[in-house]
């Protein structure tokens, strides 16, 4: 089977790079770098395309970030992440490609509902402002698969995974997600001594953390069926944790023996993002890393792009 994987470089990429190696997958697999093709010009992937035939695409190219990035550049994320998904979607169904996996996200679903989050939930109520334009375009990606497989009868799914990390994360202060940039932080102040971390919010905020090589389990499993799929599935570990948990277990992945203390100023986002994995779970599946070992995982992931990036100083 040969297969496009796009953000190859990226988080989830990586780790399903990673994963099909270590199951010694039969895949003829081709993830393309952004200098190779930029998923912004049509011309380049249609010439990406004209050239090659695909069994299957996983599309896990986005520009990605934290609250922060996403409040700071809420332009980037919806316009840029929007272009990227209809190029590509649209691309595979005019290249005559049976079989796309969408990678979606848990911020599709709209803010405070107060209960585990149903793929029926989507666009039943506002999002959260915070990363409105990125939840945005992961919909309009999600409904334009939708669309295709309605009208053309393709196997174009979207998997919908709750928050991620690990080991290729974004661990600086200005893309990173809550785990990536809570073992940076702690890190940071545990090797300059400081005294205390500051969390945004009052870290009762709660979140689920999926270990990335678990989803990449997920893909590589239901890639070859994925007519057997739902349109929507939600994928992810079935519980959640609150931020000063998170902050809790880097400190003691890190060493760090230092307190914590909390800006309240600070936007925090949801109050709670837990999905319901019902459908992901009948099907036979559950996420298997747990938290501690995942995060040690990430946070040995961090050291090794620090010391990368110092060899090239």
């Amino acid at each position: 089977m040969r297969v496009l994987l796009t953000g190859g470089n990226g988080l989830v990429g990586k780790a399903i790079r990673r994963v099909a190696a270590e199951l010694d997958c039969d895949w003829e697999l081709d993830a393309p770098s952004r200098l190779e093709l930029n998923l912004s010009s049509q011309a380049a992937i249609s010439e990406w395309f004209g050239g090659r035939r695909y069994d299957a695409i996983i599309h896990a190219a986005a520009r990605v970030g934290g609250i922060k990035a996403n409040i700071t550049y809420p332009t980037a994320f919806l316009a840029e992440n929007a272009l990227i998904n209809t190029l590509v979607i649209e691309a595979a169904r005019l290249h005559d490609v049976r079989n796309l996996l969408f990678v979606g996200s848990s911020c599709m679903y709209p803010k405070d509902l107060e209960k585990k989050l149903e793929e029926t939930d989507i666009l039943t109520a506002p999002l959260e402002p915070t990363n409105e334009g990125y939840a945005l375009s992961k919909i309009l990606g999600a409904r334009h698969c939708s669309a295709i497989a309605s009208e053309f009868g393709l196997n174009y799914r979207t998997v919908i995974p709750c928050n991620l990390y690990g080991p290729d994360d974004h661990f600086d202060l200005e893309k990173g997600h809550l785990v990536a940039s809570a073992l940076r932080k702690v890190s940071m102040a545990h090797s300059l001594s400081l005294p205390s971390v500051e969390i945004w919010g009052d870290g009762t905020a709660r979140r689920e953390f999926m270990y990335v090589d678990d989803l990449a389990r997920f893909v590589i499993d239901w890639l070859p069926r994925l007519e057997d799929l739902p349109q929507l599935i939600n994928v992810g570990v079935g519980h959640d944790h609150t931020v000063n948990d998170y902050y809790r277990i880097a400190a003691e992945v890190v060493g760090y023996a230092g307190s914590f203390e909390h800006d309240i100023s600070r936007p925090a986002g949801m109050r709670r993002k837990l999905m319901d994995v019902g459908r992901s779970n009948s099907l036979g599946w559950q996420a298997k890393t747990l938290l501690d070992d995942g995060m040690r995982q990430a946070y040995l992931g961090m050291l090794q792009q620090d010391a990368q990036a110092a060899r090239k100083v």
